[in-house]
């Protein structure tokens, strides 16, 4: 018999001639629910039951994987519609992508409440268990396609508006839909399902079209997954900022200011240890700060490019008979403050930071609490530099954001984005040089990471920096960015050694990335139960009676000159209600006096998770939590 020999992870495996990728997956005994799901071939994702020849380089898809999750929710979005059409007939299946955590489908013609939600996941289970094969056809034209779908005018209009591309559809039992694909081998594949909610959604995202129904849902390949994702679903309720923040009167919201926070006096308490704590790190690593103005003439944005390309999201105002736009973005900024002085190359790396207020313009039904917001913060800095230097600087940027990131206990992942296929600027050899930059400095600095190729900005490769928090949840925060179209756009220049005039190559980064975003993550990632460090509530003192009053003022006075956040509960209240209030609005410590403690001069402590410590020395308490607040602890020395 004729055998072939592919590469799989790093082997040479010898298959039947006209062997597929399933037939690899058998192989290599990579057949249960959570892997072989698809596969890359010579880089190319494609069904398992693509042919395989000779020479190929094959990657088989798992569920560990983000290629395969995105696979394996795509394929689920066909089994909800199926479902549905088969439960309600008139319905109209629209369009069904994967999202981060699942998929949705969005349907004309459908009204539903949660209560149908039980029924659609019985029927997804009845398409599960017969295991429908997902096949892919080719349709011959568009034409044939229109035909096909005639029935259906959102698919009419999808097929329309595709150019030549080649059409497929997916057919899993009665079920035919339009899809590009791929999809997971069997529909069987799928072990758990949960209809999670339902909203309405506008056509094409376009608030003048037609209310659709919009289902989301989540399915794995094994209960146990489903299970620990709806039970961390049920411990995000409990550490939502949105309720956290308002309840410990940190931030709030108002209609006078849709998508702009107001930070109230405990969040900026918050808001400036963080600041003070990012301004350490930087002066320690050579940055420079500056402030730009928040409103410049459009001429600057034509010249950035943010004219053409982001207008739509940019807030203007006409002055003396000149277009203005507050910035969305602090670079065109700090391009002409480097315009300002002539430069030399020994200044290099030149290290300028910025903590810039920006404004984007997000339609309204994008805006959540801090995560999404139309004003907000960005903690930028733009590197200035030879091209020699972009390796190590990179490097530097790296040690930077693991300094930062866990300082808060947050884990992070790296990814490369490297060169879109097109419409990007610059010479081969300047992305070359700069991607291969990048992905030196990754390798030297410890971190694993991933490389999307492709996804690049038009005007470099990019780091992104995607940090979980304590549910696992991952968020992409922080970004760092070779610049090559800025610095041409601005025409900016240095001296270098030699006397001649160069363009510099330039970073620009960002770590907290959007701080109210940050912020908002903290606020979830500690469940409001902040490290002692940046606290709005360090201490609190609780007199037992009026008495007591003249002593526990006496120790607040002394804590606040130490730098420490304190308050005297001179309340009407018990003893037990004032200890109650302040485990709820989550003081890190509480210092009992009463009697026995005037007259020692000492405090009686409890810590916020209700353990009593009992009484000690008021300077060795001093003494401690100075310790805990200048190593920024993350646990407290008595926990």
């Amino acid at each position: 018999m004729a055998t072939i020999t592919v590469k799989y992870k790093d082997k040479n495996i010898e298959l039947p001639e006209n062997a597929t990728a399933e037939d690899l997956a058998k192989q290599v005994h990579q057949t249960a629910p959570d892997q072989a799901l698809a596969a890359s071939i010579n880089g190319t994702t494609v069904d398992l039951f693509h042919p395989l020849k000779g020479g190929d380089e094959v990657i088989l898809w798992t569920f560990a994987d983000p290629e395969g999750k995105e696979i394996y929710w795509h394929s689920s979005a066909h089994i909800l519609a199926q479902a549905v059409l088969r439960l309600f007939p008139d319905a109209k299946p629209t369009i069904g992508p994967p999202i981060e955590n699942g998929f949705y489908y969005d349907f004309a013609d459908l009204q539903i409440s949660d209560e149908d939600f039980d029924k659609i996941e019985k029927e997804m289970g009845k398409i599960i268990k017969e295991n429908f094969k997902s096949e892919r056809e080719v349709l011959p034209s568009k034409e044939a396609a229109l035909k096909t779908f005639r029935s259906n005018k959102y698919k009419v209009e999808l097929i329309e508006g595709f150019e030549d591309a080649q059409l497929t559809a997916y057919k899993q039992g009665e079920f035919y839909d339009l899809c590009r694909g791929p999809h997971i081998p069997y529909v069987g594949k799928v072990k758990a399902v949960k209809v999670l909610k339902t909203s309405g959604a506008y056509w094409r995202g376009d608030s003048s079209r037609e209310m659709l129904t919009r289902i989301y849902a989540i399915t794995f390949p094994d209960k146990k997954m489903l299970r620990e994702y709806l039970h961390q679903l049920e411990e995000a309720k409990k550490r939502d900022h949105k309720v956290i923040g308002p309840k410990l009167g940190l931030f709030s919201h108002r209609e006078e200011a849709p998508g702009m926070a107001f930070i109230h006096p405990k969040g900026m308490l918050m808001w400036t240890a963080l600041l003070e704590y990012w301004r350490a790190c930087h002066e320690r690593a050579g940055y420079s700060e500056i402030k730009t103005p928040v409103m410049m003439a459009q001429e600057l944005w034509e010249r950035s490019g943010h004219w053409q390309n982001y207008r739509q999201n940019m807030y203007t105002s006409e002055i003396d008979e000149r277009i203005f736009a507050i910035k969305p973005m602090n670079c065109p900024g700090c391009m002409l403050y480097y315009k300002s002085d002539m430069h030399s190359y020994r200044e290099f790396p030149l290290r300028i930071a910025e903590i810039g207020l920006v404004h984007r313009h997000e339609a309204s039904g994008a805006i959540s609490g801090l995560m999404r917001v139309r004003s907000f913060h960005q903690d930028d800095a733009h590197i200035f530099m030879e091209p020699s230097q972009i390796e190590d600087e990179i490097l530097k940027v790296l040690h930077l954001t693991h300094e930062i990131y866990t300082t808060f206990g947050l884990e992070y992942h790296l990814e490369l984005s490297t060169r879109p296929e097109e419409d990007t600027i610059g010479s081969d050899e300047q992305w070359e040089h700069a991607t291969v930059s990048l992905q030196r400095a990754l390798e030297r600095s410890g971190k694993e990471f991933r490389i999307n190729p492709g996804d690049g900005a038009f005007y470099g490769p990019k780091i992104d920096l995607h940090i979980r928090d304590a549910l696992g949840r991952t968020w992409q925060c922080g970004t760092i960015q070779l610049d090559m179209a800025l610095p041409e756009r601005f025409d900016l220049e240095y001296v270098d050694s030699e006397g001649k005039r160069q363009r510099p190559v330039m970073i620009h980064r960002a770590l907290y990335g959007s701080i109210e975003r940050f912020f908002g993550i903290l606020i979830e990632h500690f469940a409001g139960k902040f490290p002692f460090w940046m606290s709005p509530r360090q201490v609190r003192i609780i007199p037992v009676a009026d008495r007591h009053l003249e002593y526990g003022n006496a120790l607040k006075e002394r804590l606040q000159a130490a730098g420490f956040h304190c308050e005297v509960d001179d309340s009407n209240e018990s003893v037990s209600k004032k200890i109650r209030l302040a485990q709820i609005q989550q003081v890190n410590y509480m210092l009992t006096i009463g009697d026995k403690e005037v007259e020692h001069q000492t405090i009686a402590l409890r810590t916020r998770d209700n353990v009593v410590h009992g009484e000690m020395q008021f300077d060795a308490f001093l003494d401690k939590i100075r310790k805990e607040k200048d190593t920024r602890a993350l646990t407290s020395p008595w926990s």
